[in-house]
């Protein structure tokens, strides 16, 4: 049965629009977002197809146009609805962390990041510049490596910070391996750019691990 054959109240569009998006599973939000099925199942049944799938909502979203076009049912209009969402998602996150200080919006930060980093095959290593009242002023993808090492230049991260003016840092990078936890060289890495960046009075607040569902906090730990 098509989902528009339903009763009115079951929707879950019809729901979405009375009682918020907590009332509605992963399944009934990508739902809304594809609007319709194939040729076996309405959008609720895709859907549900497509969670199974790719693991998560997440992996959903983070998966690469290419591997979403060779999923069955999957045409140009539904990937480009499913990537609008994740592209929406980052800019109010980021509309977020420009307006307000990050220490208060941690939650955010965190989105921000996860929506930044998580999914990418090859380790990547960001940072986010902040002024002197801690909101974002930008965020750049600063050493690109490969599956399980990115060559960072503290020369480099230097340069950057000076470029943008920066009070202040928060590093993230992803580990492809989905294990968030930082390494022996992430924390000897981290040692070395603050007190590199001591130097010219920028501090560093923060450098977050992005894994598989999961991030972790260096400073949370006790490790800066």
């Amino acid at each position: 049965m098509r989902i528009s054959e339903w009763p009115e109240g079951e929707r879950p569009r019809d729901r979405l629009l009375e009682t918020g998006t907590d009332a509605l599973t992963d399944a009934e939000l990508v739902a809304v977002c594809i609007r319709t099925g194939g040729k076996q199942r309405n959008a609720l049944g895709l859907a549900r197809r497509l969670l199974q799938e790719f693991g998560s909502v997440q992996g959903l979203l983070d998966a690469p146009v290419s591997r979403l076009r060779a999923f069955r049912d999957l045409g140009p209009a539904k990937i480009a609805g499913l990537k609008a969402v994740l592209g929406l998602a980052e800019r109010y996150s980021r509309a977020l962390l420009v307006s307000r200080d990050v220490f208060t919006e941690s939650g955010a930060v965190l989105s921000y990041l996860r929506h930044q980093l998580a999914g990418i095959e090859r380790e990547v290593f960001a940072c986010l510049f902040l002024d002197t009242r801690h909101r974002l002023i930008s965020f750049e993808k600063l050493f690109l490596g490969s599956v399980d090492r990115a060559n960072v230049y503290p020369r480099e991260v230097l340069k950057r910070a000076l470029a943008h003016n920066a009070a202040a840092v928060i590093f993230a990078h992803n580990h492809p391996s989905g294990v968030a936890e930082p390494s022996i060289s992430d924390i000897k890495l981290t040692e070395e750019l603050s007190n590199l960046l001591r130097q010219i009075d920028v501090r560093v607040l923060d450098h977050v691990i992005i894994g598989r569902g999961r991030e972790v906090s260096m400073a949370e730990r006790g490790l800066l």
